[in-house]
């Protein structure tokens, strides 16, 4: 069987008592962070019963196929990320689907989200919402991906690292305006957890004003976009695809924004910005 082991995002109090029972009992424990496994085992007070091994990004393509005939031999491996449920931007997705074609039960042992707890705290609508994980590196790649869920009317979860959070506040401000309510919740669970709500300019400001520069953990939850019933004249188009390009982009990154942030149709935006 393969288990996956939800583990504390901050409070080694929120561990579920399950978790201590499934790392004293399975065959092989896979951890994206074995010494973190071990810090985790000594503060829940148990002994770690079977051979661990590692399992991160950068050998989860070639250690599926060796766990994946463990589980066919009949052991049970219980896999652990971090911090969270393997598989929710973090290694497990290969193994999962390994342990489905060899015909192996796959169950989890549920616990502490990031990005339930984000949702859940942020005062956002949480009737429906996505999980985009992290936006790209890249400026272009994360305008793009960001026009493309410009009309997106569900609540939208992202991971960010401490020192991508101001970057990725603005580019969402530049796209989907500066008043599109958010809220960034950091170091969910711990001793410091924060939780700043407000429009996204107003975010990113706050995220350029702190000392030390944001710290820790980072969820942001932003709201889905308001349908609205406008018609945009091409001279409109025109205009607002040349100030797309005023602020840096190409013709063509320009024509993508305009389209996702009106609703129009790419053609439509196309042709008005080469009338």
């Amino acid at each position: 069987m393969l288990i996956l082991a939800a583990t504390p995002i901050g409070q080694v109090a929120d561990a579920s008592g399950r978790l201590g029972a499934a790392l004293e009992s399975a065959d092989v424990v896979a951890a994206e962070d074995t010494r973190r496994l071990k810090r985790l085992a000594a503060d829940l007070g148990v002994e770690i019963g079977g051979r661990v091994v590692s399992y991160f990004e950068g050998n989860e393509e070639r250690r599926t196929p060796e766990l994946a005939a463990l589980l066919a031999d009949g052991q049970t491996i219980v896999l652990v990320t971090d911090a969270g449920m393997p598989s929710v931007s973090d290694p497990g997705y290969r193994l999962v689907v390994a342990a489905i074609e060899a015909d192996v039960p796959v169950t989890a042992i549920p616990g502490p989200s990031a990005v339930l707890t984000a949702l859940a705290v942020s005062g956002l609508p949480v009737d429906r919402f996505c999980f985009e994980g992290f936006l790209p590196r890249k400026a272009g790649e994360r305008t793009r991906a960001l026009t493309e869920l410009a009309t997106e009317r569900r609540t939208m979860v992202f991971f960010e690292s401490p020192h991508r959070t101001e970057t990725s506040l603005r580019a969402m401000a530049q796209v989907w305006g500066d008043d599109r309510p958010a809220a960034v919740c950091r170091e969910l669970t711990k001793t410091y957890e924060e939780v700043a709500r407000g429009g996204l300019a107003e975010l990113a400001e706050w995220a350029a004003g702190q000392e030390q520069g944001v710290r820790g953990e980072v969820t942001i939850v932003v709201g889905g976009a308001v349908s609205e019933a406008r018609t945009y004249a091409p001279g409109d188009l025109r205009d607002l695809v040349a100030a797309r390009q005023a602020d840096g982009l190409s013709r063509k990154d320009a024509i993508e924004q305009v389209a996702g942030e009106t609703g129009m149709r790419k053609k439509d935006v196309y042709d008005a910005a080469h009338s």
